[in-house]
């Protein structure tokens, strides 16, 4: 078994979607990035990505480079899903918690536990996902940004013959 963190951030501007887990969100300002700056499956991606003792997101995704520009976060983990099984890793589950002020995202969390699963090829039953508001403190509190942590947990595949059952 292993374990990875990942978190990630973006600000609120007008002018864009506002995209979690794949999910348009009716809001008047989306999140500024490179990519559709899905904070919960970048931060998602950066989790699985760590657990199987990897780099980040950004290094496996650089904003440096034009194939990215707005290109839609799941895009991206799929990418690392096939990073995983090169490796012989299989995701046991995730879990994440949003950070943001408004708008409220309870309605949207069943979509977007869809998208990540049918992405990732594994049960919306180990997928948890919860959105917190930080009660108006700091620059979250202020609908400045969106931040979100996750945590990601995965197990190495044994190669050929029976697997254990534990």
């Amino acid at each position: 078994m292993r374990t990875g963190i990942g978190y990630d951030v973006h600000p609120l501007i007008k002018g864009r979607k506002l995209i979690l887990g794949g999910v348009n969100i009716p809001y008047p300002m989306g999140l500024m990035g490179h990519s559709d700056a899905d904070v919960l499956v970048h931060s998602i991606g950066d989790a699985l990505l760590g657990a199987a003792g990897k780099r980040d997101i950004g290094f496996f995704f650089p904003d440096t480079k034009s194939e990215y520009e707005g290109i839609s976060s799941l895009l991206l983990l799929r990418k690392i899903l096939i990073i995983l099984r090169k490796e012989r890793f299989k995701i046991n589950n995730l879990d994440a918690t949003i950070v943001a002020q408004e708008p409220k995202l309870s309605p949207y969390i069943p979509q977007m536990k869809e998208n990540i699963a049918r992405v990732l090829e594994i049960d919306v039953k180990q997928i948890g996902i919860k959105a917190t508001s930080p009660e108006g403190l700091g620059f979250l509190g202020e609908k400045k940004g969106i931040c979100c942590w996750a945590i990601a947990s995965i197990r190495e595949q044994k190669q050929g013959g029976c697997q254990d059952a534990s």
